[in-house]
């Protein structure tokens, strides 16, 4: 039986790539920093490892016995004053050294969709780092370069429960977000076989305004869209460098960029994002409620 480590096991892509692999037939260790956070996998986890993937000699030894290495690790929010570069560079080439130490067979990374189009962007400078000292490193590797996850057009959702949705420019750019799901199946398929790079998207592609008024058909609300003009996203993102911490600007201005671009990948998988948002119906009016109510408390 193949041994794997799971590296990111708690986020929304870890979680179902450690489900994926046991379902496969693999031993899974998995990595966290909080035992808590791997109840709901604890069917699925053979042994947990607690460490910090931005602390080096807190890994010492977590590649042991493994066989292949699954990093999905990277800043998904900005905290504890960490930098992309401490976290999507330094704490995988922190594993990437305890992988080579171990003589693990195969490391396998989780980029982003068109990392090249996008490397003037901090988030993107640091995978395309670490996926060069990857390439360079000796190990077998696989480098997965996914498009949008479900989760992060949640997005749509809430503005639609808010009543205003908004696109940039035309709304006209194109998507194909994969359900977590899928891209672990992906994932999987593919560390068992010999290719060392794979893009993949979701069975759908939509553009920007289709997914707005699918929410808004989601919620059941008048459909309300107001179109950001692309002059005045490149002038805002402009005013707020000169203003912003990277912590704040990093992440709005990799979110402005991928709504503005076409973002088509191979497609794969059942999932769609239809019935994907009404599934989080039900959530997502929960938390749109709590936050007012939070901002109500405040005022």
């Amino acid at each position: 039986m193949k041994k794997v480590l799971v590296a990111g096991a708690t986020g929304y892509l870890g979680q179902y790539v450690v489900k994926e692999f046991k379902r496969q037939g693999f031993w899974v260790r998995a990595l966290t920093r909080n035992l808590d956070k791997l109840e709901d996998l604890s069917h699925y986890v053979d042994e947990e490892y607690i460490g910090e993937v931005t602390q080096p000699k807190s890994l010492h030894g977590i590649c042991k016995d493994i066989d292949i290495v699954f990093s999905s690790v990277g800043i998904t929010k900005q905290k504890d004053n960490l930098t992309y570069m401490d976290v999507d560079y330094q704490a995988n080439k922190n594993l990437l050294e305890e992988a080579r130490l171990e003589g693990v067979s195969r490391f396998i990374y989780v980029s982003v969709f068109n990392a090249e189009k996008m490397k003037d962007l901090k988030p993107i400078q640091a995978k395309i780092r670490f996926t060069e000292e990857l390439k360079d490193s000796g190990l077998n590797y696989l480098i997965v370069y996914p498009n949008g996850f479900f989760s992060d057009m949640l997005e749509y959702l809430q503005m639609a429960h808010r009543g205003r949705g908004y696109v940039f420019g035309s709304g006209q750019c194109k998507i194909n977000p994969i359900h977590g799901e899928d891209l672990a199946e992906a994932c999987v398929f593919a560390a068992i076989g010999d290719e060392n790079r794979i893009n993949v998207g979701g069975p759908d592609i939509l553009t920007h305004s289709e997914i707005a008024t699918m929410a808004f058909e989601t919620v059941e609300k008048p459909l309300k869209i107001s179109r950001v003009p692309t002059w005045l996203s490149n002038w805002f993102l402009t005013i707020l460098k000169f203003f912003a911490s990277v912590k704040t600007y990093g992440p709005i201005e990799f979110f402005m960029t991928v709504l503005s671009i076409d973002l088509v990948a191979p497609p794969y998988g059942k999932h769609h994002l239809r019935d994907f948002f009404l599934a989080q119906k039900d959530n997502i009016t929960h938390r749109t409620k709590a936050a007012c109510e939070k901002d109500q408390k405040r005022s």
